[in-house]
Protein backbone atom coordinates (compact mmCIF):
# COMPACT_ATOMS: atom_id res chain seq x y z
CA UNK A 1 0.00 0.00 0.00
CA UNK A 2 3.39 2.16 0.88
CA UNK A 3 4.55 1.62 -2.79
CA UNK A 4 0.85 2.15 -4.17
CA UNK A 5 0.32 5.54 -2.38
CA UNK A 6 3.83 6.64 -3.44
CA UNK A 7 3.25 6.20 -7.08
CA UNK A 8 0.02 8.12 -6.97
CA UNK A 9 1.27 10.81 -5.14
CA UNK A 10 4.41 10.69 -7.67
CA UNK A 11 1.84 10.85 -11.15
CA UNK A 12 -0.88 13.25 -9.90
CA UNK A 13 1.94 15.84 -8.92
CA UNK A 14 3.29 16.33 -12.10
CA UNK A 15 3.24 18.97 -14.39
CA UNK A 16 5.65 19.34 -17.29
CA UNK A 17 5.81 22.72 -17.75
CA UNK A 18 7.56 23.18 -14.09
CA UNK A 19 10.26 22.12 -12.17
CA UNK A 20 9.71 18.93 -9.86
CA UNK A 21 8.61 19.50 -6.55
CA UNK A 22 9.92 19.04 -3.01
CA UNK A 23 8.61 15.96 -2.62
CA UNK A 24 9.49 14.28 -5.93
CA UNK A 25 12.97 15.62 -5.40
CA UNK A 26 13.26 13.80 -2.02
CA UNK A 27 11.07 10.86 -3.21
CA UNK A 28 13.66 10.02 -5.90
CA UNK A 29 16.97 11.54 -4.05
CA UNK A 30 16.33 8.15 -1.67
CA UNK A 31 16.70 5.67 -4.28
CA UNK A 32 20.69 6.36 -4.95
CA UNK A 33 20.72 7.14 -1.96
CA UNK A 34 19.60 3.62 -0.59
CA UNK A 35 22.15 1.84 -3.10
CA UNK A 36 25.24 4.17 -3.21
CA UNK A 37 26.98 2.28 -0.55
CA UNK A 38 25.39 -1.09 -1.51
CA UNK A 39 27.83 -3.48 -2.48
CA UNK A 40 25.47 -6.59 -3.26
CA UNK A 41 24.32 -7.62 -6.00
CA UNK A 42 26.92 -6.26 -8.15
CA UNK A 43 27.86 -7.00 -11.45
CA UNK A 44 31.87 -6.28 -12.02
CA UNK A 45 32.35 -6.54 -15.50
CA UNK A 46 36.10 -6.88 -14.77
CA UNK A 47 38.51 -8.62 -16.87
CA UNK A 48 40.89 -10.66 -14.88
CA UNK A 49 44.44 -10.74 -15.83
CA UNK A 50 45.75 -12.95 -12.97
CA UNK A 51 44.10 -14.46 -9.35
CA UNK A 52 45.39 -11.44 -7.50
CA UNK A 53 42.79 -8.91 -9.25
CA UNK A 54 40.03 -11.17 -7.35
CA UNK A 55 38.34 -8.72 -4.85
CA UNK A 56 35.49 -7.20 -3.66
CA UNK A 57 33.39 -4.51 -5.03
CA UNK A 58 34.41 -1.93 -2.93
CA UNK A 59 38.09 -2.82 -2.90
CA UNK A 60 38.43 -2.87 -6.78
CA UNK A 61 36.04 0.66 -6.92
CA UNK A 62 36.18 2.21 -3.80
CA UNK A 63 33.93 5.50 -5.84
CA UNK A 64 31.34 3.42 -7.71
CA UNK A 65 31.02 0.03 -5.96
CA UNK A 66 27.39 0.32 -4.79
CA UNK A 67 23.94 0.51 -7.17
CA UNK A 68 24.66 -3.22 -8.98
CA UNK A 69 27.04 -1.72 -11.18
CA UNK A 70 30.02 1.09 -11.94
CA UNK A 71 27.95 3.49 -14.13
CA UNK A 72 24.93 2.96 -12.14
CA UNK A 73 26.85 4.07 -8.90
CA UNK A 74 28.12 7.11 -10.99
CA UNK A 75 24.60 8.39 -12.46
CA UNK A 76 23.22 7.91 -9.05
CA UNK A 77 25.89 9.98 -7.57
CA UNK A 78 25.19 12.37 -10.65
CA UNK A 79 21.35 12.42 -9.51
CA UNK A 80 22.07 13.18 -5.74
CA UNK A 81 24.30 16.31 -6.36
CA UNK A 82 21.63 17.53 -9.28
CA UNK A 83 19.01 17.27 -6.72
CA UNK A 84 20.91 18.70 -3.91
CA UNK A 85 21.74 21.50 -6.58
CA UNK A 86 17.92 22.13 -7.29
CA UNK A 87 16.70 21.84 -3.66
CA UNK A 88 18.56 22.65 -1.57
CA UNK A 89 16.17 21.80 1.06
CA UNK A 90 16.29 18.08 0.75
CA UNK A 91 15.39 16.16 3.61
CA UNK A 92 18.47 14.15 3.77
CA UNK A 93 20.77 16.72 2.20
CA UNK A 94 23.75 15.97 5.10
CA UNK A 95 23.53 12.32 4.80
CA UNK A 96 23.62 12.71 1.18
CA UNK A 97 26.81 15.16 1.55
CA UNK A 98 28.53 13.02 4.10
CA UNK A 99 27.76 9.75 1.57
CA UNK A 100 29.42 11.99 -1.37
CA UNK A 101 32.62 13.05 0.86
CA UNK A 102 32.98 9.85 1.27
CA UNK A 103 32.29 7.99 -1.47
CA UNK A 104 34.54 10.76 -3.65
CA UNK A 105 37.66 11.40 -1.67
CA UNK A 106 40.79 12.23 -3.18
CA UNK A 107 42.19 8.30 -2.34
CA UNK A 108 39.24 6.79 -3.76
CA UNK A 109 39.25 8.56 -6.93
CA UNK A 110 43.20 7.72 -7.45
CA UNK A 111 42.38 4.02 -6.92
CA UNK A 112 39.73 4.64 -10.11
CA UNK A 113 42.26 6.04 -11.85
CA UNK A 114 44.62 3.25 -11.32
CA UNK A 115 42.08 0.54 -12.17
CA UNK A 116 41.15 1.92 -15.30
CA UNK A 117 44.98 2.32 -16.00
CA UNK A 118 45.59 -0.79 -16.08
CA UNK A 119 46.46 -1.99 -19.56
CA UNK A 120 43.42 -4.68 -20.25
CA UNK A 121 40.86 -2.17 -18.53
CA UNK A 122 41.17 0.45 -21.39
CA UNK A 123 37.81 -0.39 -22.84
CA UNK A 124 36.25 -0.22 -19.33
CA UNK A 125 32.87 1.01 -19.42
CA UNK A 126 33.50 2.31 -23.10
CA UNK A 127 31.92 4.92 -23.63
CA UNK A 128 28.65 4.78 -21.21
CA UNK A 129 29.96 5.33 -18.22
CA UNK A 130 32.72 7.12 -19.58
CA UNK A 131 29.68 9.85 -20.39
CA UNK A 132 27.82 9.90 -17.26
CA UNK A 133 31.56 10.31 -15.19
CA UNK A 134 31.74 13.42 -17.12
CA UNK A 135 28.30 14.21 -16.18
CA UNK A 136 28.96 14.01 -12.83
CA UNK A 137 32.68 16.29 -13.47
CA UNK A 138 30.11 19.11 -15.31
CA UNK A 139 27.00 18.72 -12.25
CA UNK A 140 29.96 18.84 -9.57
CA UNK A 141 31.94 22.23 -11.25
CA UNK A 142 28.79 23.93 -11.55
CA UNK A 143 27.39 23.18 -8.04
CA UNK A 144 28.34 26.63 -6.06
CA UNK A 145 29.49 24.97 -2.33
CA UNK A 146 32.66 24.58 -1.09
CA UNK A 147 32.25 20.61 -0.53
CA UNK A 148 31.42 20.74 -4.19
CA UNK A 149 34.08 22.25 -5.30
CA UNK A 150 36.54 19.67 -3.35
CA UNK A 151 34.78 16.98 -4.70
CA UNK A 152 34.81 18.24 -8.23
CA UNK A 153 39.15 18.82 -7.54
CA UNK A 154 38.92 15.38 -6.83
CA UNK A 155 37.16 14.19 -9.35
CA UNK A 156 39.38 15.79 -11.93
CA UNK A 157 42.06 13.77 -12.88
CA UNK A 158 39.72 10.62 -14.01
CA UNK A 159 37.31 12.76 -16.30
CA UNK A 160 40.66 13.98 -18.06
CA UNK A 161 41.93 10.52 -18.12
CA UNK A 162 38.51 9.78 -19.49
CA UNK A 163 38.49 12.75 -21.98
CA UNK A 164 42.01 11.17 -23.43
CA UNK A 165 40.80 7.73 -23.90
CA UNK A 166 37.58 9.58 -25.82
CA UNK A 167 40.54 11.25 -27.92
CA UNK A 168 42.37 8.25 -28.58
CA UNK A 169 39.25 5.95 -29.03
CA UNK A 170 36.76 8.00 -31.58
CA UNK A 171 39.01 8.08 -34.81
CA UNK A 172 39.69 4.46 -34.58
CA UNK A 173 36.20 3.83 -34.51
CA UNK A 174 35.07 2.95 -37.98
CA UNK A 175 31.37 2.17 -37.59
CA UNK A 176 28.90 3.54 -35.39
CA UNK A 177 26.91 1.39 -32.84
CA UNK A 178 23.33 1.61 -33.29
CA UNK A 179 22.43 -0.15 -30.15
CA UNK A 180 19.85 0.14 -27.28
CA UNK A 181 22.45 -0.44 -24.88
CA UNK A 182 25.74 0.45 -22.84
CA UNK A 183 27.58 0.62 -25.99
CA UNK A 184 25.50 3.24 -28.33
CA UNK A 185 27.95 5.33 -29.78
CA UNK A 186 25.59 8.57 -30.18
CA UNK A 187 24.59 8.53 -26.22
CA UNK A 188 28.27 8.31 -25.33
CA UNK A 189 28.87 11.18 -27.41
CA UNK A 190 25.98 13.43 -25.90
CA UNK A 191 26.55 13.36 -22.67
CA UNK A 192 30.49 14.03 -23.71
CA UNK A 193 29.94 16.65 -26.07
CA UNK A 194 27.84 18.81 -23.15
CA UNK A 195 30.64 18.39 -20.91
CA UNK A 196 33.54 19.10 -23.53
CA UNK A 197 31.10 22.65 -24.13
CA UNK A 198 30.95 23.26 -20.18
CA UNK A 199 34.74 22.24 -19.77
CA UNK A 200 35.85 24.29 -22.84
CA UNK A 201 37.82 21.31 -24.11
CA UNK A 202 38.63 22.38 -27.45
CA UNK A 203 40.35 19.10 -28.74
CA UNK A 204 37.16 16.72 -27.45
CA UNK A 205 34.32 19.32 -28.71
CA UNK A 206 36.32 18.83 -32.65
CA UNK A 207 36.83 15.32 -32.19
CA UNK A 208 33.53 14.40 -31.16
CA UNK A 209 32.01 16.85 -33.88
CA UNK A 210 34.28 15.26 -36.65
CA UNK A 211 33.92 11.98 -35.88
CA UNK A 212 29.83 12.26 -35.44
CA UNK A 213 29.69 14.08 -38.74
CA UNK A 214 31.50 11.17 -40.29
CA UNK A 215 29.93 8.27 -38.87
CA UNK A 216 26.40 9.46 -38.85
CA UNK A 217 25.55 13.02 -41.30
CA UNK A 218 24.84 10.41 -44.41
CA UNK A 219 22.31 8.65 -41.96
CA UNK A 220 19.29 8.67 -43.88
CA UNK A 221 15.21 7.10 -42.98
CA UNK A 222 15.97 5.69 -39.28
CA UNK A 223 13.56 2.80 -39.26
CA UNK A 224 11.79 4.00 -36.81
CA UNK A 225 9.41 0.27 -36.77
CA UNK A 226 12.81 -1.07 -35.53
CA UNK A 227 12.56 0.18 -32.04
CA UNK A 228 12.63 -0.90 -29.32
CA UNK A 229 14.44 -4.17 -29.46
CA UNK A 230 13.73 -6.16 -26.48
CA UNK A 231 16.30 -5.31 -23.58
CA UNK A 232 17.00 -1.77 -24.82
CA UNK A 233 17.42 1.62 -22.57
CA UNK A 234 18.26 4.03 -25.20
CA UNK A 235 16.45 5.17 -28.45
CA UNK A 236 19.06 4.27 -30.99
CA UNK A 237 17.65 6.98 -33.62
CA UNK A 238 16.67 9.92 -30.56
CA UNK A 239 20.08 9.45 -29.22
CA UNK A 240 21.41 9.87 -33.08
CA UNK A 241 19.68 12.83 -33.55
CA UNK A 242 20.75 13.91 -30.07
CA UNK A 243 24.18 14.65 -31.01
CA UNK A 244 23.47 15.77 -34.61
CA UNK A 245 21.24 18.54 -32.80
CA UNK A 246 24.01 19.48 -30.45
CA UNK A 247 27.00 19.87 -33.27
CA UNK A 248 25.04 20.91 -36.36
CA UNK A 249 23.90 24.73 -36.97
CA UNK A 250 20.08 24.61 -36.56
CA UNK A 251 19.06 24.78 -40.21
CA UNK A 252 21.84 22.35 -41.24
CA UNK A 253 20.20 20.80 -38.59
CA UNK A 254 17.04 20.45 -39.56
CA UNK A 255 17.71 19.91 -42.83
CA UNK A 256 19.59 16.83 -41.92
CA UNK A 257 16.55 15.65 -39.77
CA UNK A 258 13.98 16.02 -42.25
CA UNK A 259 16.19 13.22 -44.01
CA UNK A 260 17.36 11.32 -41.05
CA UNK A 261 13.59 11.48 -39.41
CA UNK A 262 10.85 12.77 -41.70
CA UNK A 263 7.96 11.40 -39.56
CA UNK A 264 8.55 13.41 -36.54
CA UNK A 265 7.79 16.75 -38.84
CA UNK A 266 4.27 15.19 -39.16
CA UNK A 267 1.69 16.92 -36.29
CA UNK A 268 0.10 13.70 -36.02
CA UNK A 269 2.91 11.24 -35.64
CA UNK A 270 2.54 8.88 -32.75
CA UNK A 271 4.78 6.15 -31.03
CA UNK A 272 3.81 3.71 -28.67
CA UNK A 273 6.16 3.83 -25.45
CA UNK A 274 8.09 0.78 -24.69
CA UNK A 275 5.71 -2.25 -23.09
CA UNK A 276 7.17 -3.79 -19.94
CA UNK A 277 5.95 -7.24 -19.34
CA UNK A 278 8.39 -7.96 -15.81
CA UNK A 279 9.90 -5.42 -13.97
CA UNK A 280 11.54 -8.02 -11.65
CA UNK A 281 13.40 -8.89 -14.68
CA UNK A 282 17.02 -6.85 -15.21
CA UNK A 283 16.42 -7.08 -18.63
CA UNK A 284 13.16 -6.49 -19.68
CA UNK A 285 12.61 -3.25 -17.19
CA UNK A 286 15.52 -1.52 -19.54
CA UNK A 287 12.19 -0.83 -21.92
CA UNK A 288 11.09 1.79 -19.22
CA UNK A 289 14.92 3.52 -19.45
CA UNK A 290 14.17 3.74 -23.23
CA UNK A 291 11.16 5.67 -23.01
CA UNK A 292 12.86 8.11 -20.95
CA UNK A 293 15.59 8.31 -23.59
CA UNK A 294 12.68 9.22 -26.25
CA UNK A 295 11.28 11.43 -23.92
CA UNK A 296 14.75 13.64 -23.18
CA UNK A 297 15.30 13.94 -27.37
CA UNK A 298 11.64 15.26 -27.55
CA UNK A 299 11.73 17.48 -25.07
CA UNK A 300 14.84 19.30 -26.53
CA UNK A 301 13.53 18.99 -30.22
CA UNK A 302 10.41 20.70 -29.00
CA UNK A 303 11.67 23.37 -26.87
CA UNK A 304 14.90 24.08 -29.48
CA UNK A 305 12.27 24.11 -32.49
CA UNK A 306 8.53 24.82 -31.04
CA UNK A 307 7.52 25.90 -34.66
CA UNK A 308 8.51 22.47 -36.68
CA UNK A 309 8.35 20.38 -33.57
CA UNK A 310 6.59 21.48 -30.90
CA UNK A 311 4.06 18.66 -31.12
CA UNK A 312 6.63 16.57 -29.95
CA UNK A 313 6.43 17.79 -26.24
CA UNK A 314 2.82 15.80 -25.67
CA UNK A 315 4.89 12.47 -27.05
CA UNK A 316 7.33 12.98 -24.41
CA UNK A 317 5.07 13.29 -21.73
CA UNK A 318 3.45 10.05 -23.05
CA UNK A 319 6.59 8.13 -22.54
CA UNK A 320 7.54 9.87 -18.99
CA UNK A 321 4.13 8.87 -17.66
CA UNK A 322 3.95 5.65 -18.43
CA UNK A 323 7.58 4.74 -16.80
CA UNK A 324 7.45 6.75 -14.29
CA UNK A 325 5.90 4.68 -11.67
CA UNK A 326 8.13 1.83 -11.97
CA UNK A 327 10.80 4.13 -10.16
CA UNK A 328 9.19 3.69 -7.03
CA UNK A 329 7.91 0.02 -7.33
CA UNK A 330 10.40 -1.62 -5.01
CA UNK A 331 11.93 -3.36 -7.63
CA UNK A 332 16.08 -3.06 -6.88
CA UNK A 333 16.33 -3.82 -10.94
CA UNK A 334 14.69 -0.69 -11.77
CA UNK A 335 15.64 1.34 -8.77
CA UNK A 336 18.88 0.91 -8.47
CA UNK A 337 19.44 3.48 -11.80
CA UNK A 338 15.94 4.48 -13.35
CA UNK A 339 15.70 7.93 -10.88
CA UNK A 340 18.66 8.42 -13.14
CA UNK A 341 17.13 8.26 -16.00
CA UNK A 342 13.83 10.46 -15.10
CA UNK A 343 15.84 13.42 -14.14
CA UNK A 344 17.54 13.69 -16.90
CA UNK A 345 13.93 13.84 -18.95
CA UNK A 346 12.48 15.79 -16.51
CA UNK A 347 15.62 18.52 -16.78
CA UNK A 348 14.94 18.36 -20.82
CA UNK A 349 12.16 20.61 -20.93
Amino acid sequence: MKDFTIIFLFITSISFSQQLTQKQANDLSALPLKCMQQEYPNKLSQMLADSTEIAGPKKLHPAFYGCFDWHSSVHGHWSLVYLLKKFPKLDRKQEIIDKLNINLSKENIAAEVAYLNKKHEKSYERTYGWAWLMKLQQELDTYNEPFAKELATNLQPLTNLLAERYLEFLPKLNYSLRNGTHTNTAFGLNLAWDYAVHAKNIPLQNSIRENALRLFKSDADCPFAWEPSGTDFLSPCMEEIGIMQRIMPEKEFLKWLKDFAPKLFDKKFTWEPGRVSDRTDGHLVHLDGLNFSRAWNFYRLARQYPKELGHLKALADKHLVYSLPSITDGNYEGEHWLASFALYAFDAP
